[in-house]
């Protein structure tokens, strides 16, 4: 028996008019389709490709154990989804060795800062792995400014708002665009780190970025307001230009 294909499909940030070709025609194809989700929630990727989907698909939704009930720093954060990862990873493969194909749906592009990346790693070895990449959710939030990210020479540095507020900084200071993602409780740390390193003036944050509800405007008019997980702070480079 030939084996199957576990296809990481990337659904880019949101808007299914921005889904690639390969993407859009693995879905309306798809016998097997996973994807992530919080328990009692539906799942954001899932959501996306609502109305795609060929009648009598096979659904595996994946729930994740724990999001924010454990801390990062505390080593049952990584057993637990170590675990989890692992039964996903033995389903994925068990349905691959039967000879099915299985469409994986991915936010934004699978390789970054995805969760599809912990079954890649898992996969790769004993099964064909197919990986579909598509635009990022920061570039999305970018192109909602409606100003380039990036002139010239600039360096652009991805962060994370995980990160503490000296490294944040340090980081911020070194380049000269600037993303920072995974926002949640960590808004008043990265303001901070943006005054420290002086670019708290020039700070957008785009909501929703591509997706119903987008939002976009100056950090500094957000001031006391609560952002929702999907959001993504801005800082253009000025570099060289013609």
């Amino acid at each position: 028996m030939t084996s199957g294909t576990i296809y990481g499909v990337g659904l880019g940030p949101g808007d299914p008019d921005l889904m690639t070709v390969k993407a859009h025609r693995l879905l309306t194809g798809a016998k097997h389709v996973a994807f992530f989700r919080k328990a009692g929630r539906s799942g954001r990727a899932r959501q996306i490709v609502e109305g795609m989907l060929p009648t009598g698909v096979i659904e595996f939704a994946m729930e994740y154990p724990v999001t924010t009930e454990i801390p990062l720093t505390d080593p049952r954060y990584n057993e637990v989804l170590s675990e989890f990862y692992a039964k996903c990873t033995a389903h994925l493969r068990e349905l691959a060795l039967a000879g099915e194909d299985v469409v994986v749906l991915c936010e934004g592009d699978p390789f970054f800062y995805g969760s599809f990346m912990h079954l890649y790693t898992r996969l790769k070895d004993d099964v064909a792995v197919d990986v579909v990449p598509a635009i990022t959710g920061m570039s999305a939030a970018w192109t909602a400014t409606g100003a380039p990210i990036t002139w010239g020479d600039d360096v652009l540095s991805v962060l994370m708002g995980t990160l503490d507020k000296e490294t944040l900084t340090k980081r911020m200071l070194d380049a000269d665009a600037i993303v920072v993602m995974k926002i949640g409780r960590h808004l008043d740390k990265v303001r901070d780190a943006l005054r420290t390193a002086g670019k708290y003036d020039r700070a957008w944050i785009v909501q929703y970025a591509a997706m119903e509800g987008q939002t976009v405007q100056k950090l500094a008019d957000l001031e006391g307001k609560v952002t929702p997980y999907f959001s993504i702070v801005i800082v253009h480079g000025e570099g060289r230009r013609p």
